[in-house]
């Protein structure tokens, strides 16, 4: 019987020591930079509305648990309206994003497409020059989508830039795979929904997580579009009670007691913002094993 003698590992130097030393330094200061915000966030919502704001420096640990703050946060009705709007443009536009951007995308992977590179250019060229603001409104108008969730929707129906990207991962797709399907007698849609679509799912993984994330992040086109305030989505909700500093809706005197309205005030708005975030954070750890393959695809080839 053959026997392999071990080698020894091989010694790194005291320069490759101390530089894999600073690495981890950097990464562990990187790491608290990124994290701590969050958990600040979410200590100061479950904090005391007093305590917290007799607090200075680093918060670590809530300063006197309480919840106050989330029960205030929903008794505000635009909230949990907010939240409903907000999932109505979440779930629709997404269907209407992927229906669109495959459909576009499949097209223009064809490479027996007539006039492909031509096509391909004119959508690029929408990607750094557009009609602007105020045509954009004004289409908006004359299509009747005025004080509507579908003028959320339906104006940023396709993103070009996720176009592209998914547009390479279907390129990769083996030509053969679709011929022998033609032969078979699949149509162009078969062909699409039940081939490409299933061989590229880290890709459209990756393309339903940058959909959601812009639907859940827009507030734009809403405060542009929307006048009823029961059709708000909860970032446009978030943006009030934030930066216009509305709070009045949900603390009261009777609500936070004698004269602590003010300070209680300030532990709503970390509860929103953590209420906000939250759906993200969940979904983003289940496509997560997806995101690096299906942006790579999209990145090495052109």
């Amino acid at each position: 019987m053959l026997k392999y003698k071990k080698t020894n590992a091989i010694k790194k130097s005291t320069g490759e020591k101390i530089f894999n030393a600073v690495n981890v330094l950097f990464m562990i200061v990187m790491m608290f930079v990124m994290f701590y915000p969050m958990w600040h966030v979410l200590c100061a919502s479950l904090s005391n509305a007093r305590l917290l704001s007799a607090h200075s420096g680093i918060l670590l640990k809530p300063e006197g648990f309480s919840v106050t703050a989330y029960k205030l946060m929903f008794k505000n009705p635009m909230i949990l309206r907010g939240y409903g709007n907000t999932l109505f443009i979440l779930v629709f536009g997404i269907v209407i994003n992927m229906i669109m951007t495959s459909l576009a995308a499949y097209v223009l992977s064809r490479k027996n497409l007539m006039w492909r590179k031509p096509l391909t250019l004119i959508i690029i060229f929408t990607m750094y020059f557009s009609g602007g603001m105020i045509p954009s409104y004004l289409n908006v108008i004359s299509l009747g989508l005025r004080d509507s969730l579908w003028a959320v929707i339906l104006p940023g129906a396709i993103s070009t830039y996720n176009m592209i990207i998914m547009r390479t991962a279907f390129a990769s797709v083996p030509e053969t795979l679709e011929e022998a399907a033609m032969l078979d007698g699949a149509s162009r849609m078969r062909i699409l929904w039940q081939i490409i679509l299933p061989l590229s799912k880290a890709t459209v993984a990756v393309i339903c997580l940058y959909y959601a994330v812009a639907h859940w992040n827009a507030w734009f086109n809403a405060m542009l579009y929307l006048n009823d305030r029961n059709k708000f989505p909860l970032q446009l909700v978030l943006r009030e009670i934030l930066i216009q500093n509305d709070t009045s809706s949900m603390v009261t005197a009777m609500d936070a007691g004698a004269g602590d309205s003010s300070f209680v005030s300030e532990t709503v708005k970390y509860a929103v913002i953590i209420v906000s975030i939250v759906p993200i954070l969940c979904i983003y750890p289940f496509i997560q094993k997806h995101f690096t393959k299906g942006v790579m695809i999209g990145a090495v080839k052109g």
